[in-house]
């Protein structure tokens, strides 16, 4: 019986770097790590410095040798496509080893960069691998990012090589990438060596010489390449953000850590083993797509399920239960927002009969903040637990979370649960003291960070060190904003930048969201604090119906307001609430709360390019222009 999770946190706190040793047993290493952590090292220490490995070997060819080759690596399904494949740890092992050898044979090794700008198909994992196998650092975008964006991130990682695909596919069009990565290549002025371009049979596009190859074709003539060790200090990936300065921020991941931690965290956080049925409803482009459709499950030798499709409209609201049902999902991870657009649609969960879940037995949500009422609402109608975690890109895995390989303690609707091994979470004040439990503070964890965190920026260890490390001294600063209450849940508020000034009171945005959520009428929602002239700032809602309901705005803005009246009191000095059609989002899910707080100001601001469909700015400009609703 494994050790509860008090139990497992407090063996953490009295021996970190035996506890994290021991984890490391769950890896083979060419080099195994006499230490587990050197303070000496990096900004702030550094993870398993004397060992080396690779986290390809870890992830497809010892499970070959251990005699699973005949188990399904990847399950595909693409309602877009109208296709779905499998591929054994096997087949998945040669054709990454072939692209790996393609690869070498046009220049790439280890430590040099690779730009992945690929739909979701899982020749997207395999680029991924492929660039492991050989040490080199790979570096997604998200596929049908625009061109300017995409040179950015060329320019910045200068890699040696491409991996893209002719096409992908979006409901109810077709987004061409290689027209994108041409004018991408055209604006930078790094010159990439090759590109290699997967053709897909819903379009496909010229390869003029010297401006691509067909992918396919040079791994069939590639001979398959042995991993590559590496020091568990080498960088693995780089993932950029987009930054506050307009200039992307690359977050660095190394290998040793990120292997160890990812894991561990496959067993004592979402329950899964070798041969489990794990689905992350994401996109490879984003971390979640990183550490849990690919690494994760791999690393722990599941069977992965790749999506290309949406919660909604590929064909209805029952797509993610046809897909739970039909390859046997064991744990799905998704984001609040995809449930929420499942509810607007499906309110009364009809569209699950006829789906058997039996083999489901637990729903993680991250990307944002859950609202109680969505996570309730997936409680009643799946019966099973529903698990809030948080995290972010920097970190990698969860900062907190339920932690079913320990046995789950009672969750609390609203939380993101306690903080994993590894991490010490405080809500401080501006003057970085911790505040009172119960009281809102900035959310920072105690340095050093576990294993899988951040050691840095690419190329920029100054930004690196303002942006996270200065504003709290010995703590890293996650630009969020919550809660630690007295039993040690965490509850994340908003981001600092949502905490608004009214009236000389700080507010949060995200306990205004939660009591319009709980709202029967209202699908989903967003509060922004605009700017007031008595006020200083006040309170907008913006709120999306669910399907079905028709009740006139002016009505529904007056039972908003009573509610958040009744439930956080006048102070809040909640008075408006205006309904929209959609809520703008990035591709990942999270709303852009402050694209919108500009847009309600009338400031000028610029599109967002991680945005899922720049015309519903339009769409809120044109409501926010009319006259506000008496509340």
């Amino acid at each position: 019986m494994p050790d509860g999770y008090d139990a497992t946190y407090a063996r953490w706190r009295q021996d970190p770097e035996g506890y994290w040793l021991q984890a490391a047993g769950g890896i083979d290493w060419s080099a195994p790590p006499a230490r587990a952590f050197d303070p000496g090292q990096g900004v702030y220490g550094r993870w398993f410095p004397d060992a080396r490995l690779n986290i390809c070997h870890n992830a497809i060819d010892r499970h070959v040798a251990a005699g699973r080759g005949g188990q399904p690596a990847l399950i595909w399904d693409s309602p877009l496509a109208g296709a779905k494949s499998r591929l054994t740890y096997a087949e998945l092992l040669d054709r990454t080893a072939r692209l790996a050898g393609a690869m070498a044979a046009r220049g790439v090794g280890a430590g040099d960069r690779v730009v992945i700008y690929m739909p979701m198909v899982p020749e997207a994992a395999i680029a991924m691998l492929a660039c492991a196998r050989l040490g080199a650092v790979h570096s997604v975008v998200f596929g049908g990012f625009a061109a300017a964006e995409l040179a950015a991130r060329i320019t910045d990682a200068e890699p040696r090589l491409v991996l893209s695909a002719s096409c992908g596919i979006e409901p109810g069009r077709v987004v061409k990438y290689k027209p994108l990565l041409d004018a991408a290549l055209a604006l930078s002025p790094h010159r990439v060596g090759a590109c290699l371009v997967l053709q897909r049979e819903t379009w496909r596009c010229e390869l003029e010489p010297g401006r691509g190859e067909d992918m396919e074709a040079a791994m069939a003539a590639a001979a398959p390449h042995p991993c590559v060790e590496v020091a568990a200090t080498d960088p693995l990936y780089i993932l950029y953000t987009s930054g506050t300065t307009g200039k992307p921020k690359g977050i660095l991941r190394d290998c040793g850590g990120y292997a160890v931690a990812l894991h561990h965290s496959i067993g004592l956080l979402y329950g899964l083993g070798a041969g489990d049925v794990s689905w992350t409803a994401s996109d490879v482009g984003w971390v979640v797509g990183h550490s849990y459709i690919v690494y994760g499950p791999l690393l722990a030798g599941c069977t992965s399920v790749i999506y290309e499709g949406k919660p909604v409209g590929t064909p209805d609201a029952g797509a993610f239960w046809r897909v739970c049902a039909e390859h046997g999902v064991k744990v799905l991870f998704t984001a609040p927002t995809a449930l929420r657009a499942i509810k607007k649609e499906d309110p009364e969960g009809r569209l699950l009969a006829g789906h058997d879940l039996s083999k489901l037995e637990a729903l993680f949500l991250a990307g944002e903040r859950c609202d109680p009422d969505t996570a309730l609402w997936a409680e009643r109608l799946l019966r099973r637990p529903v698990v809030d975690h948080w995290w972010q890109t920097e970190t990698g895995w969860c900062i907190t979370g339920n932690f079913r390989g320990a046995g789950l303690f009672p969750m609390r609707a609203g939380s993101g649960g306690k903080p994993a091994p590894g991490y010490v979470v405080e809500a401080l004040d501006e003057g970085g003291k911790p505040v009172p439990p119960g009281r809102i503070g900035s959310l920072a964890i105690r340095l050093p960070l576990p294993p899988a965190c951040l050691p840095g920026l690419y190329r920029a260890e100054a930004r690196f060190r303002e942006a996270y490390l200065e504003t709290f001294p010995g703590h890293y600063n996650t630009g969020d904003a919550g809660m630690v209450d007295e039993d040690g849940y965490v509850w994340v508020m908003s981001r600092t930048d949502d905490i608004i000034n009214v009236a000389g009171h700080r507010l949060s945005t995200g306990a205004m969201e939660e009591v319009l959520a709980s709202h029967p009428d209202v699908a989903e929602c967003a509060v922004v604090g605009v700017r007031d002239s008595l006020k200083g700032q006040a309170p907008l809602g913006l709120v999306v119906l669910k399907a079905g309901v028709d009740k006139a705005e002016a009505v529904l803005a007056r039972e908003l307001v009573a509610l958040v009246r009744e439930r956080i009191g006048p102070v809040a000095a909640f008075k408006e609430a205006r309904v929209v059609a959609r809520l703008p989002k990035t591709r990942s899910g999270k709303i852009l709360r402050a694209t919108l707080r500009k847009l309600a100001d009338g400031d000028e601001f610029a599109v967002p390019p991680t945005i899922d469909d720049p015309a519903i700015l339009e769409e809120i400009g044109a409501v926010l222009k009319e006259a506000r609703p008496v509340a």
